[in-house]
């Protein structure tokens, strides 16, 4: 199992509507061969800041199977503009 780590920051002022369109991006990323589970949690001392925590069976479930994806196109529109920076994605395989 692999697990990506995003840490989202959101633009002030429009969180509560990332939060409404980020449970309906949930159906595009849950759709994919090789797609887990995933949370997302809001960070409690930074207002806008976010983590989304993806579980998928191997790596390139993501990175192939989900950014090559007509479905990520969608989640992309859905998403993307609230990002402020663009959140750097990371990978992490459990050692013990």
């Amino acid at each position: 199992m692999i697990l990506e780590v995003a840490i989202l920051h959101i633009k002030p002022g429009v969180h509560s509507q990332f939060e409404a369109d980020f449970k309906l991006a949930g159906q595009y990323i849950s759709s994919i061969n090789g797609y887990i589970e995933h949370t997302l949690q809001k960070c409690l001392e930074q207002e806008n800041k976010y983590i989304l925590l993806v579980k998928w069976e191997k790596l390139e479930d993501h990175t192939i199977g989900f950014r090559k994806s007509e479905v990520y196109l969608k989640w992309r529109d859905l998403l993307h503009h609230y990002y402020d920076p663009f959140p750097v994605v990371e990978h992490f395989e459990k050692v013990i």
